[in-house]
């Protein structure tokens, strides 16, 4: 005689049944998740090369993942020691590119050092790492996930999500956004490359302009002006000025300057070795300061502070190992220059040297030509 299940051992088993299809609902929800993210991001590694657009889609890609109220990015400078803030989900225009953090600083900091993801679901400002800038709205915020973003097993920035209200980051959550930093990674390499390629055709396209500007039939002062423009376009500089040493005087006097400050064009002239520039000039070699503000040597820290210039380099103007003058370089934030920014602004002084050299021969060739005709 067949026996049959009694009535709560169906239920029972219908109840697990009904779970298990629940769980694996969950999964291929999660699944299919995974698939369409994946999918995205390799649209985006793929479609953009301009390194400003791919950080904007990655910010609105992880906000749309997560439901979060902030996202910032931060990417590693060229020098590998300091995280600086690229992308916001809310504008920052005067922030973006300012904000900096040495590794190993704050929780940001901490995380590109460590290599691992932070989760604070309240109070993130309470924890012992936490630096706060003030500036910064999402310093507010109570919940805190702080990634890695991972390319080639080399970390190359970090992507913090925040909630203004606390938040419990899930495992699946966890998960997920790891997952972003480790495929985004590429987006970024790749339009960065892009980036920098963009940037050294510039820059040979600046110097063959400069080379075609000190042969040209322009007057002294106006060839000056116009290296200090494409000069400052190349380098990325706030401020960029020549000057010239007044041998009668010893003294170093502005000469030319894109910048349309008065206080800045009206700097007191500088003597050899006074400064960054005369030192520049005593010493015939470049000189780069990352913040002169707070620099001893600087002779104008609050003209900087007024004009909101922070690094600076210096480079000698060269005629036959002699000095004829400087030209100075300026950020509008904290930089490292590198050596190719260092020989590139070397290239143009002597370019300019060249060009304040053969006028001046001309002049005084012109003039011992007007004494002998009278003569």
């Amino acid at each position: 005689m067949k026996e049959t299940a009694s009535p709560p051992q169906s239920a029972s088993l219908a109840s697990a049944s009904k779970k298990k299809i629940a769980s694996l609902k969950k999964i291929i929800a999660a699944n299919a998740r995974e698939i369409n993210l994946l999918q995205r991001i390799t649209r985006l590694i793929s479609t953009h090369l301009d390194l400003d657009l791919v950080l904007k889609e990655i910010v609105e890609l992880v906000v749309s993942e997560t439901g979060a109220d902030a996202c910032l990015i931060y990417l590693l400078d060229a020098s590998c020691e300091d995280l600086v803030l690229r992308a916001s989900k809310k504008p920052h225009p005067t922030l973006i590119g300012r904000v900096r953090l040495e590794v190993g600083e704050g929780i940001t900091g901490w995380v590109a050092k460590e290599r691992k993801v932070v989760a604070i679901s309240k109070d993130a400002h309470d924890d012992p790492r936490f630096k706060q800038f003030h500036r910064l709205p999402e310093d507010r915020y109570h919940a805190f996930l702080s990634i890695p973003v991972i390319n080639r097993n080399e970390v190359v920035g970090v992507i913090n999500i925040q909630h203004k209200k606390q938040h419990h980051h899930s495992d699946g959550e966890l998960a997920l956004l790891t997952m972003i930093g480790q495929q985004v990674g590429g987006a970024i390499l790749n339009a960065r490359l892009y980036e920098e390629m963009r940037k050294k055709a510039m820059q040979v396209d600046t110097l063959a302009r400069v080379s075609r500007t000190i042969t040209s039939n322009h007057y002294i002062e106006e060839i000056l002006n116009l290296i200090v423009t494409m000069t400052a376009e190349m380098m990325n500089s706030k401020i960029c000025s020549i000057m010239i040493l007044d041998k009668p005087t010893g003294e170093l006097k502005i000469v030319a300057t894109q910048s349309l400050s008065e206080a800045y064009r009206k700097k007191p002239n500088l003597k050899v070795g006074e400064s960054i520039s005369g030192r520049v000039v005593q010493e015939q070699r470049p000189i780069a300061v990352k913040n002169v503000a707070k620099d001893p040597n600087y002779s104008f820290p609050n003209i900087a502070r007024e004009e909101g210039v922070f690094s600076l380099l210096s480079v000698p103007m060269m005629v036959k190992n002699r000095v004829i003058g400087v030209i100075n370089s300026y950020t509008a934030f904290e930089h490292t220059f590198s050596q190719e920014e260092i020989h590139l602004l070397s290239a143009v002084a002597n370019q300019a040297a060249v060009a304040i050299e053969n006028t001046t021969l001309f002049e005084k060739s012109s003039c011992r030509t007007e004494r002998e005709g009278r003569g």
